[in-house]
């Protein structure tokens, strides 16, 4: 059960505990004791980029946190598939498209969610596993997509319920003008604009379609004529969340509480917007005496890079790069040190995110490059380098807030 640090170093110093976990910090008893349990809440704070959690116990915040999550998986998908398409065209023996004997299985979810999803409920079950005795309080917001776009939508058509097509509800959104110069209908034909390209991640939604004239259209792209569209907005936070609620229901034995609710609790607490205070507003505590001075801020990185060069060959040689070398991506260890080591150098912390020779690249935890000063290069010799402690694919750092 919760103890104060000072307790707690002299049952470490006494051997009557050990170490169970740096990141929460976390010791076991050695020896058997008396059945005396109190009880705690996990406050969950859901989220699609950000999780913020808390623990509590009776009116004191034990601990609190948030958590980053990837949002680079997408990206990192469709590089390689544009690594497998060049390399099946270049002169090798024919290799069939995988893809086709793969068939999706039941429940199957985009990587970039069901990553996102793992991820939440690794930390929840991490969490439930320190503590024993407590309750999930686990915050999740409900949203109704059609009706973000719409209130007076009905919830079993559409926003194309009644229209022959795509093209037939622009012409009567837009009251039969182009949204480039603003003329009606010129004889010619109507096109299809998509204000967020579809290879930079547009969707086929109507929000991101604009009604434009053929010739307006061809202008556009060609550059000759200038226009702004408002950017359509974009739900796939409020879909991942929908998800979200649906898979932890079904996974965890918890209670589940919504956004409007936590919004009112934490401002009886007195406590600023942020996702670590939401999720101590959604533990339940309805009055904190003690509150700790510093969050533990963890951020999930990439582990290991598959590729096994670079996509393009290096530049800038004295020689002419004429057998197109490039430099090896996948370097893992160098000298005693590995991907993701927690390092200091020049008095900052940060960590290893590649290696280059006798010299490495290191990463703050805001993704900042923390160079050497006078010098032309990000590298940074591994002499300089103090080693902290090895790292898997989760970084951990204490960041001091004012309460």
């Amino acid at each position: 059960m919760p103890c104060s640090q000072r307790k707690a170093r002299l049952l470490l110093k006494q051997n009557k505990a050990k170490i169970y976990s740096y990141n929460p910090f976390s010791i076991q008893l050695l020896k058997q004791t008396g059945e005396s349990i109190q009880e705690c809440n996990i406050g969950i704070n859901t989220g699609y980029r950000y999780m913020g959690f808390a623990i509590t116990s009776s009116n004191k915040v034990l601990i609190k946190g948030e958590i980053e999550l990837r949002n680079n998986i997408k990206e990192l998908l469709f590089s390689r598939k544009e690594y497998r398409r060049t390399r099946r065209s270049r002169k090798t023996r024919y290799r069939q498209a995988r893809w086709k004997n793969r068939a999706r299985k039941i429940g199957w979810l985009a990587p970039s969610i069901q990553s996102k999803i793992d991820n939440e409920i690794f930390w929840v079950n991490k969490l439930k596993y320190l503590l024993p005795n407590y309750n999930l309080i686990v915050g999740i917001g409900k949203f109704d997509t059609q009706r973000l776009i719409n209130p007076d939508v009905d919830n079993k058509h559409g926003d194309l319920y009644g229209y022959e097509n795509v093209k037939a509800y622009l012409i009567t959104r837009e009251n039969n003008k182009c949204q480039i110069c603003g003329k009606t209908y010129d004889g010619l034909g109507w096109r299809i604009h998509h204000k967020k390209e579809r290879n930079k991640g547009g969707s086929n939604r109507v929000e991101n379609l604009a009604l434009v004239h053929e010739q307006c259209h061809k202008d556009f792209h060609a550059g000759l004529i200038k226009k702004k569209f408002r950017k359509p907005k974009e739900y796939k936070e409020t879909t991942f969340m929908n998800i979200l609620k649906q898979r932890i229901i079904s996974i965890l034995n918890c209670t589940v509480t919504y956004g409007y609710i936590t919004k009112i609790d934490r401002q009886n607490l007195k406590l600023d917007k942020s996702q670590y205070n939401d999720a101590i507003a959604i533990s339940g505590i309805k009055e904190i005496k003690e509150n700790c001075n510093d969050i533990l801020y963890i951020k999930q990185a990439r582990k290991k890079k598959r590729s096994l060069h670079e996509g393009t060959a290096r530049k800038g040689r004295k020689e002419p790069n004429r057998q197109s070398k490039r430099n090896s991506k996948n370097t893992k260890c160098s000298h005693g040190f590995y991907l993701n080591d927690k390092v200091e150098v020049f008095g900052k912390v940060g960590w290893i995110s590649g290696f280059a020779g006798y010299e490495c690249y290191i990463k703050d935890i805001s993704d900042n490059y923390i160079v050497t000063q006078n010098k032309a290069g990000k590298g940074v010799s591994l002499k300089l380098l103090k080693l902290i402690n090895h790292n898997n694919n989760w970084k951990y750092t204490y960041k001091q807030i004012n309460i």
